[in-house]
């Protein structure tokens, strides 16, 4: 068993015993187009399309739309096509439930524990309390619906505060395996970083696209390995860094020409992505240009120093903020996110609102992402990925300013 069969199964255990703490019998999450969510994949290994019962008992059904790939990726107790349900939500789940020991019957009243295969409790009222199955929180109350009339033997949970926030809290922490393809994800990121930089450094001033850099981040990215990209590479050159996000993404307008432009891109590995934003600078530049640059430096500088194991998510944050207000500058976004199987989770690292997490401890990885942006002078951005480990802030990737001359 590999280091990460291993991690797979470990979380599965851990989400069992957290079922049997709550009386839940069973939960079920799904991936289609119409629901999509990375927790199969954290659970199971199957990267997308499936259905994913896991028992309270901790055994695990994979119901996949490619039985192909789950054979190769899966790590799960038992695999079932989807095409033996007739391609039919309701069935699949209502049958792998029922296999696990779940009545399809109705409790009756005054009935014994133990009929119908099952040990359950009863009600103060004498009624045969039913065996709770639990569904994402995001279910919609028609399917709701559906599988209660499918599934009359059972109480069909849907919460906020449940299985999600549970899964949530257990991604915030990464374990070995996952660190590992950050870490993985990370060296990819670097390299190709440098690639653009000498790339944009050899041409012409302004005589690279937009669009060639995108390319040549996704084109070498996977030559080196990379799953893929973490999400929609973006590459804004000094007419459009304006934009937090620039709208589209990427266009045919020159990038690295005078001015400021911004690169923003993440690399998967194994599922797991970076997330790293460089600035291309080019002078000359205006005064204030010039001071935006400098104070996204000093901004991250002073929020990575106070990135530290047991301080608040706020610290770095606030850190950063400070450093932008004495120059009568803010910065219109939060300063970073946890990063792993979604390019966004926990922790969030912001000064204002409520932070899920009390403290950065060790295991959790985000980015530090200060940036400040102009509608006639552009934008400035610096992102790399941070590690909290035992010893404190270990910054994974090797992001930048890039000084063109």
């Amino acid at each position: 068993m590999s280091r990460t069969d291993g991690a797979i199964r470990s979380r599965r255990a851990r989400l069992a015993a957290r079922l049997r703490e709550e009386g839940i019998f069973a939960c079920v999450l799904e991936d289609f187009e119409n629901l999509r969510t990375s927790l199969v994949r954290y659970l199971s290994g199957h990267p997308s399309d499936a259905i994913l019962v896991v028992a309270a008992t901790g055994e695990s059904v994979l119901v996949p739309w490619d039985v192909n790939l789950a054979a190769g990726m899966a790590v799960v107790d038992r695999v079932v096509p989807y095409t033996d349900f007739k391609r039919s939500y309701k069935e699949a789940v209502a049958t792998v439930l029922k296999d696990l020991g779940l009545s399809a019957a109705a409790p009756t009243r005054g009935a014994r524990p133990g009929q119908g295969g099952l040990s359950r409790a009863v009600a103060m009222d004498g009624q045969e309390a039913r065996p709770k199955v639990e569904f994402l929180s995001r279910t919609s109350h028609l399917r709701h619906e559906e599988l209660c009339r499918e599934l009359p033997g059972a109480e069909i949970v849907v919460r906020n505060d449940g299985i999600d926030t549970v899964l949530s809290k257990m991604r915030t922490l990464k374990d070995a395996a996952e660190i590992a393809a950050l870490e993985r994800a990370a060296a990819i990121t670097d390299e190709v970083l440098d690639l653009v930089e000498a790339e944009v450094r050899s041409q012409p001033a302004g005589s690279v696209r937009e669009v060639d850099v995108a390319q040549l981040v996704e084109r070498e990215a996977l030559a080196r390995g990379a799953e893929g990209m973490g999400f929609e590479t973006l590459a804004a050159g000094p007419t459009r860094s304006w934009g937090i996000h620039a709208f589209p993404v990427y266009s045919a307008g020159p990038f690295g020409g005078p001015g400021l432009s911004i690169l923003d891109f993440g690399v998967k590995v194994d599922g797991y992505t970076s997330d790293v934003t460089a600035t291309f600078v080019r002078g000359p530049l205006a005064d204030e240009q010039e001071k935006m640059v400098h104070l996204v430096q000093a901004a991250y500088d002073a929020a990575v120093a106070a990135a530290k194991p047991g301080a608040s998510p706020q610290a770095p944050a606030l850190a950063a903020d400070e450093v932008f207000g004495a120059a009568g500058q803010k910065m219109p976004h939060a300063l970073g996110h946890g990063i792993g199987l979604d390019a966004h989770e926990g922790p969030l690292l912001r000064s204002q609102g409520e932070n899920s997490d009390k403290e950065l401890v060790a295991g959790m990885v985000f980015t530090i992402e200060p940036g400040l942006y102009h509608p006639e002078l552009g934008g400035v951005r610096l992102e790399n990925d941070v590690l909290i480990d035992g010893r404190g802030a270990r910054v994974l990737t090797r992001s930048r300013i890039v000084r063109l001359g």
